[in-house]
């Protein structure tokens, strides 16, 4: 027993190497079945398969095709189409105020009168100095005529023929003078009487009664024209060369084209107009060009100088496919959704799309009617991968039908 101190102790030799062993080997084999044992007592069948996750749960909605009409918008003013400053051509006192300001008015309707005494003085003045213009014309004839008469019998000489010649021409040129002089004074009278020279409204009045006016008192009161009325709006050269594009590829016909206003309250206005001219130069801060269109205005709604919105629309709805926004997918190569295909897998689509229809998008190629189009859950989804499609959502909280 000196020789073996254990069997973690010395090494053995001889006859009790053997013995240690021996012993070794059974524990190894106690430890196996301990450790068989544990394993079967444990697990009595056969090793879990991993089972596969369930395809993600996505909202789908389909492609519809409905009538539309394309439409572009922009920020314009309103314009009247006629403007007209009304001002003093003679010098007097306002002697008469003879509308209400804001009132409509006809062409012709006399608005201011200048006080007219002077004015008819110098009339009276002119008329009387043609008077006496036409008599000395018809004296200088009558003496013109004697004298043709006594040069025949060589009973005058040549020379005072002559000159009573000259006297009735410059009788006759005073006439003139004396005619044109009236028909001065009868403007300057006419003048103290200010009238509408087109129809329209009439605002306020920038003098009262008993004030000195004249050629340099400015504007007494602005009219403007009120029904129809025009807006102007400024368009870019790209917009407008995409719009004439599309305009020839539809016929040419600019008739097609109609233009409505959007007023204050977002609201659209009801009276559709129509273009009718095209600025022939550019701004060339902008690149842009004036356009303008023509509406009607019956109820005076536009007012001149206001700011409105403006859509250009086409003038009869055409079939086009729309899809919700939210579809929209956008990458380096451009616009793209995922739909989902026959066997249930999601697959891109590239698309090339038109304007904003409210929440939806036009969709000018790239998609079919009816295609069932991802509009939530994208970033859940790999193309080729299987979706399960769950019915959209009403805005009251029911599913689609």
């Amino acid at each position: 027993m000196e020789k073996m101190q254990g069997v973690t102790g010395a090494v053995a030799t001889g006859p009790d190497r053997h013995a240690v062993a021996s012993c070794r080997s059974r524990w190894s084999r106690f430890w196996l079945v301990l450790t068989l044992a544990m394993l079967a007592g444990c697990d009595g069948g056969p090793p879990p398969q991993a089972t596969a996750p369930p395809p993600p749960s996505v909202v789908a909605v389909a492609a519809t095709m409905r009538p539309i009409r394309e439409e572009a918008q922009f920020v314009g003013r309103v314009a009247a189409i006629e403007r007209v400053e009304l001002r003093a051509r003679v010098e007097g006192f306002l002697q008469e105020r003879l509308f209400t300001e804001g009132q409509p008015v006809a062409v012709g309707d006399v608005l201011f009168r200048i006080e007219p005494d002077r004015y008819a003085a110098v009339v009276a003045q002119r008329e009387a100095d043609l008077e006496k213009a036409k008599a000395d014309a018809q004296n200088a004839d009558a003496q013109l005529a004697r004298a043709l008469e006594l040069v025949a019998k060589n009973n005058i000489a040549q020379a005072r023929v002559d000159e009573l010649e000259a006297a009735a021409l410059v009788a006759k040129a005073s006439v003139a003078q004396a005619e044109a002089a009236l028909g001065a004074a009868q403007l300057d009278l006419d003048y103290t009487r200010i009238r509408a020279p087109v129809a329209g409204r009439i605002g306020l009045s920038e003098y009262t009664v008993g004030n000195l006016v004249g050629p340099s008192s400015g504007v007494l009161a602005t009219i403007v024209s009120r029904d129809p009325i025009h807006v102007e709006f400024p368009v870019t050269q790209r917009e407008l060369l995409e719009a004439r594009r599309a305009i020839a590829a539809k016929g040419g016909d600019p008739n097609r084209i109609r233009v409505r206003a959007r007023l204050p309250d977002d609201s659209l206005y009801e009276q559709p107009g129509h273009l009718d001219f095209v600025d022939v130069t550019t701004n060339q801060s902008t690149d842009s060009v004036t356009l303008r269109a023509e509406l009607p205005n019956p109820n005076g709604l536009l007012v001149d100088g206001q700011y409105v919105g403006i859509v250009v629309e086409a003038a009869e709805a055409e079939e086009a496919i729309l899809i919700p926004q939210s579809a929209l997918q956008v990458d380096q190569q451009g616009t793209f959704v995922l739909v989902v295909d026959a066997d249930g897998k999601a697959q891109t689509r590239r698309i090339e799309t038109g304007p904003d229809l409210g929440a939806d998008t036009l969709v000018r190629s790239g998609l079919r009617e009816g295609e069932l189009v991802i509009t939530e859950g994208v970033q859940k989804v790999r193309p080729g991968q299987p979706v399960a499609v769950a019915p959209a959502r009403q805005p009251g909280g029911g599913a689609a039908p």
